[in-house]
């Protein structure tokens, strides 16, 4: 199967971003380009399911029909046909055909802040979502004008609203390619949907509670609800630290139908779930983050099983999505390589107690250039409240099962590679075999191995499945980027002092020979 990029309609992009050229900072496109794809989906579905309760209304043998042209009039603006199906109401004012005529007049500026005003007065469910930037804008009249032209386009139809997390994907595009600074900001990387699909596929969310607390786009909620495929059975809760950013989220998971509860806050200093318990935690926190703010964690806070570090918020991470995981449920989530063999006080000692309680299920390490921003290699580590064989699943209280796929994906772009379906199938059919009651160890040379604790205390608590997996070399070495980095830096410093030392001894000899003359 061929693999596809992330972003398919760089063009059509490209070409939005050259309207908001010159009046608009890189950084703020995606504030004004989202909205707009918002309206153009949620107009289209309007126009969609208008178009079908028109036919209702006209068929004499649909329960509807009616020849008083009140009652069809009644019928057809009735909020409750359009939210039964998860529409959006819409009024004539914000549709995007009006949108379209009006593109070219002089207001258009505050003929699209009024459109975002109303919609969120008729669905009061979108109240807070929808931006007016617009007429306080620099952005020329003309230009705003050639956005709509550009949103008008096939690719961001209604026809492409089963495709997965458009506006996710148009978010990871804007910020990789128009604010690089700010894609790097706080460790925050947008997920590829490659890496959502694998950990949504080994999780297995079919019923039950799914929290993500760092929930950027709403990308695990939509994936999530997509594998269960019982319709419902899935409830979402999330918490995102960015505004603009739950803004985003917040019309994502409306537009794919999905009723996420999303609040504003920072996880790990202000959790604005305390009591929730979850059968999945899936996540993809800002990793690497320093002066996260440890010291106003208190010590009596119920979410630590071990100590924390101004150095790195990672296992703070791991202690919060432990703290919310239900009994008999499963977290994973992504998290930077160097995780994997930290020796830092403090993010040792909580590796440690993980493993030595028995909650580290599974590490999978992934190839590298998987993110569109990022080069930094990044593996998925799995905690499981579910090891000593109940509820189905096999006893593996004693085992951790290894997965090196550093050798799995393909390239689709200059910078980005994808893991194929087949890959994803084989990397998630090899965990549900090592967990699931009834199946078939997986086990296979250079790709997966299941290690005992005590050849992980053996290995002084590393987890880089390289050293159980039997390797086969990957390019260089396996050494992960932060262990290379600190060498390189550390063989830097012994050549400066080499060259500072050799300076010095140039300087001398050539005081001696002006001393010997």
């Amino acid at each position: 199967m061929a693999v596809k990029a992330d972003i398919d309609f760089q063009k059509d992009l490209f070409d939005a971003a050259t309207r908001m050229r010159g009046s608009i900072t890189p950084s703020d496109y995606k504030h004004y380009v989202l909205p707009l794809i918002f309206l153009r989906y949620v107009s289209l579905r309007f126009d969609k399911r208008r178009a079908q309760v028109e036919e209702m209304v006209n068929e004499p043998d649909n329960i509807w029909y009616s020849e008083d042209p009140e009652v069809r009039e009644s019928i057809l603006n009735d909020p409750d046909q359009y939210k039964s199906e998860n529409v959006f109401m819409i009024p004539q004012e914000a549709r995007w055909s009006y949108l379209v005529e009006k593109a070219n007049d002089s207001n258009i500026k505050g003929i699209l802040d009024n459109a975002m005003k109303i919609i969120e007065q008729e669905n009061p469910e979108l109240e807070g979502i929808l931006p007016r930037i617009f007429q306080g804008s620099n952005l020329p009249v003309e230009n705003v004008a050639g956005l709509i032209e550009v949103f008008s386009r096939d690719v961001f139809s209604a026809r492409h609203e089963d495709s997965i997390d458009v506006l996710g994907r148009t978010y990871e595009y804007f910020i990789g390619n128009f604010a690089s600074s700010e894609g790097n900001r706080g460790g925050e990387f947008f997920t590829p949907s490659s890496i959502v699909k694998l950990l949504v596929a080994m999780m297995e969310p079919i019923e039950g509670t799914v929290f993500d607390p760092a929930c950027g786009s709403g990308g695990m909620f939509i994936q999530s609800e997509s594998y269960s495929d019982r319709g419902n059975a899935l409830s979402f809760y999330g918490q995102e630290n960015v505004e603009t950013t739950l803004r985003l989220g917040k019309m994502n998971v409306l537009l794919h139908g999905l009723n996420a509860e999303i609040r504003l806050g920072d996880s790990l200093l202000n959790d604005q779930y305390p009591d929730l318990k979850a059968d999945y935690v899936i996540a993809n926190p800002p990793f690497n983050v320093d002066t996260w703010g440890a010291e106003r964690i208190s010590k009596d806070d119920p979410r630590l099983i071990g100590p924390i570090t101004n150095a790195n918020a990672n296992y703070m991470w791991m202690q919060h999505f432990l703290y919310h995981l239900k009994e008999g449920g499963t977290a994973g989530y992504v998290m930077a390589n160097g995780a994997m063999t930290t020796n830092t006080t403090g993010e040792k000692e909580v590796r440690q107690k993980l493993i030595d309680e028995g909650y580290i299920d599974c590490i999978v390490q992934l190839p590298d250039k998987l993110f569109f921003t990022t080069g930094i290699p990044c593996c998925l580590f799995f905690l499981s409240k579910n090891r000593d064989g109940s509820k189905g699943f096999r006893e593996r209280r004693n085992e951790i099962l290894f997965i090196d796929a550093r050798k799995m994906g393909s390239m689709v772009s200059r910078r980005q590679k994808a893991l194929s379906r087949e890959e994803i199938e084989k990397i998630s059919k090899t965990y549900h075999e090592y967990r699931n009651s009834n199946g078939q160890i997986l086990e296979e040379e250079g790709f997966a191995k299941i290690a005992t604790i005590e050849q992980v205390k053996e290995k002084d608590y590393k987890l880089t499945p390289g050293n159980y997996v039997g390797t086969a070399q990957i390019e260089n070495d396996n050494m992960p980027f932060e262990e290379r980095m600190e060498d390189l830096q550390n063989t830097l410093r012994e050549q400066f002092i080499k060259s500072n030392n050799l300076q010095e001894k140039i300087l001398k000899d050539l005081e001696g020979l002006y001393e010997t003359r």
